[in-house]
């Protein structure tokens, strides 16, 4: 049977419910189908007694193997019971109660169905005053589908309670309910439920039965993860869904018949979790081969356009490290630790905030204007030292080993928080795996990053070989921190754009006062340290009102980020679920970046390859629908959708052909010619 035949046959059925259903006050109707290919019956436990629930069952019978019928939610196509009762007044009938079902996908539908004898029980709530005398009549009006897997055919019946059954068997057949409530929340375009459930309950073949109707695409691979008594499940969304739930119920099926039922409330669904059934790209790979790449990722992130603002720091450490070998060896050590703690320590707050519900990525903190305000004054400070405005010991290029090693470890601290906004190679995947994985081996990925990052300086403390390499230490090394100066300078200058980014121009003019009210502190500061005087006390005298003024006004002078686009040659489209289902639709290629502001890598990459007036007319003459997802403030709609992209954050360039499942993900380093190309190639 084709699938337009079941939807359609699926629409009738439920038109004909509908009008059997404004008929619900009238008397019982006689059949108009019958029973004959899975006949029903009433049965009741026993006699009711006052003030208790009385249990009664339906029971089916199919007349052949072929046929099979269906749970509540039917699934794609099908249609669930519909159910009236004739009971004496005040009785109450309850919910029915479903066996767990089983999936039948036919024509790339699935179905829930029953095959074989299956009986529903329904709870009867019967007063305390009730008066009777043996068993009432209890009648009951049954619609529902009998189908093949070619065919399906109406059913109904007008049944009477009557006495029998297996009723002990029954109760075991359906599936019970847990104690404890389950966990859901819609990211993206993906169901996520976290389900209370022991971890001695053993998991042949997972699959969760989603009560409610049109929410869930039921043929999808769903993803399922344990951590502890935690199960996690990621199921696909329907494209055609009404809306988000309030809440959500549904039977999680362990294999094997077994299974329970599950209600769940809406709220924060933890990442992580190893794997234990789903498609296999949801496998995670071992963790060595993650391990090795974020070491990777992060030795390469020394070369990568994100980084180039912090190498005059580096520059200074490296040639200081030609003086002793005990000094290179403490500053290598000291460096080591403090870009391993910052990224550490940057990767355990955003999977605080991940599993507090937060849609937060890697680089969260550069979305925060606060925090680039603290990087802007940490910049000019770093400027105005190396421009010899003032001296600081902790980062002079002067001797003694414990001065050296302080400056080394705030190098590291600070080569990290700043030089880890951007992905590189090898550590995309690596950053996209530790969101799903258990928290403890997550960390161990980001130290592994930090330990790439910090490499290079620590090879040269421990070799001598390469320290013989670089220039000896002399008069030169004062002269080079000035000229150190520049890069830091323009590092300063790219944070001031970013601050008028995020908070707009009052803000950002805000932000240039409090930094000058600094920098003349650190002028006053210099300039009694050339005449042998008490410096610092100065600086706060100084400092101190420009400080005080910048806490008040810069809070008053914020604008939140508009919805504007930046002008851009494509002319693209701002970056939605939406959009993007609409644009594929057209058949036509879709080109989708992601970018921030603060993300030198997507800047240089914007500069080298996209934004080109020979990518543009490949676009135009290839028909190439561009779209852009800008994530320089926080937005969860992108950070959900990069997490399922397997992508902790940007750059992320991606690649949708006419009719293709999945997207194709381009190398996150983009060259002159790449994307036109690739758009030529499609033609």
């Amino acid at each position: 049977m084709s699938a337009a035949w079941l939807k359609a046959l699926a629409a009738l059925w439920l038109a004909l419910c509908a009008v059997a259903a404004t008929a619900q006050d009238a008397p019982l109707a006689p059949p108009r189908f019958g029973d004959e290919n899975i006949a029903v019956e009433l049965l009741s436990e026993g006699a009711p007694e006052p003030g208790e629930t009385w249990m009664l069952a339906l029971r089916f019978t199919p007349s052949a193997p072929e046929w099979h019928g269906y749970w509540r939610n039917p699934g794609d196509a099908g249609q669930g019971m519909v159910l009236e009762f004739d009971l004496p007044d005040g009785w109450e009938a309850g919910e029915p109660l479903y066996p767990v079902p089983e999936t039948l996908v036919i024509g790339g539908l699935m179905n829930h169905i029953y095959e074989g004898r299956y009986a529903v029980l329904v709870p009867v709530e019967v007063p305390e005053d009730a008066a009777f005398g043996g068993i009432p009549q209890v009648r009951a009006q049954v619609e529902y589908l009998a189908c093949t897997d070619r065919v399906c055919v109406p059913q109904d019946a007008l049944v009477t309670a009557r006495p029998g059954g297996d009723f002990a068997r029954w109760r075991a057949e359906v599936a019970p309910l847990l104690d404890a409530r389950a966990r859901f929340a819609v990211t993206g375009e993906a169901l996520r439920l976290a389900i209370p459930l022991p971890a001695s309950v053993e998991l042949a073949e997972p699959h969760v039965f989603i009560g409610n109707e049109r929410l869930v695409d039921y043929a999808a691979d769903q993803t399922f993860r344990r951590d502890g008594d935690l199960l996690t499940a990621e199921i696909p969304l329907d494209e055609y869904r009404d809306g988000e739930p309030g809440s959500v119920s549904g039977i999680i099926a362990f294999g094997g018949g077994a299974g329970v039922r599950f209600e769940a409330d809406q709220g924060a669904v933890p990442a992580g979790g190893e794997v234990i059934a789903g498609p296999a790209e949801a496998a995670t790979p071992p963790l060595w081969t993650l391990a090795l790449g974020a070491l990777v990722g992060g030795l390469l992130l020394n070369i990568m356009p994100c980084v180039f603002p912090i190498l005059s720091l580096k520059a200074l450490s490296l040639a200081r490290a030609g003086e002793s070998e005990a000094a290179a060896r403490v500053e290598g050590v000291a460096y080591t630790l403090g870009v391993v703690l910052a990224c550490v320590g940057l990767g355990a707050v955003m999977l605080a905030l991940r599993a507090a519900g937060e849609q937060v990525g890697w680089a969260f903190q550069l979305q925060e204007p606060g925090v680039v305000v603290a990087l802007l004054l940490l910049a000019s400070v770093i400027t105005a030292n190396f421009a010899g405005v003032f001296e600081l010991p902790s980062i002079s290029t002067g001797h003694g080993a414990r001065r050296g090693a302080g400056g080394a470890f705030a190098t590291g601290l600070l080569a990290a928080f700043a030089a880890t906004p951007c992905t590189g190679p090898f550590m995309a995947a690596a950053l996209g795996a530790a969101l799903l994985l258990p928290a403890p081996l997550a960390l161990v990925l980001f130290a592994m990053l930090g330990l790439g990052l910090a490499l290079p300086f620590l090879l040269l403390g421990f070799v001598p070989a390469l320290r013989r390499r670089l220039p000896k230490p002399g008069a030169w090394m004062e002269r080079f921190r000035r000229i150190m100066a520049i890069p830091m300078g323009l590092t300063a200058l790219a944070l001031v754009w970013l601050t008028v980014q995020l908070g707009g121009r009052g803000f950002g003019l805000f932000a240039l006062v409090t930094v000058f009210g600094v920098v003349l502190a650190l002028w006053v500061v210099g300039r009694l340290q050339q005449a042998g005087k008490m410096a610092w006390p100065a600086f706060g005298l100084v400092a101190a009102p420009f400080l005080i003024f910048g806490a008040f006004a810069m809070p008053y002078g914020y604008e939140p980020r508009s919805e504007r686009m930046a002008e851009s040659l494509l002319d693209p489209v701002p970056f939605s679920k939406e959009a993007l289902a609409e644009a594929r639709a057209t058949g036509r290629p879709v080109f989708v970046w992601f970018t921030a502001d603060w993300c030198v890598t997507c800047k240089v990459n914007e500069s080298v390859a996209i934004e080109r007036e020979a990518t543009k007319e490949a676009f135009e003459a290839a028909g190439v629908i561009p779209m852009v997802g800008d994530w320089t403030v926080r937005d969860e709609e992108i950070t959900a959708f990069l997490s399922e992209q397997g992508a902790a954050g940007v750059p992320l360039y991606l690649w949708y052909e006419p009719g293709a499942a999945e997207p194709e993900q381009l190398p996150q380093v983009l060259t002159p010619d790449s994307l036109a190309e690739r758009a030529r190639a499609t033609r």
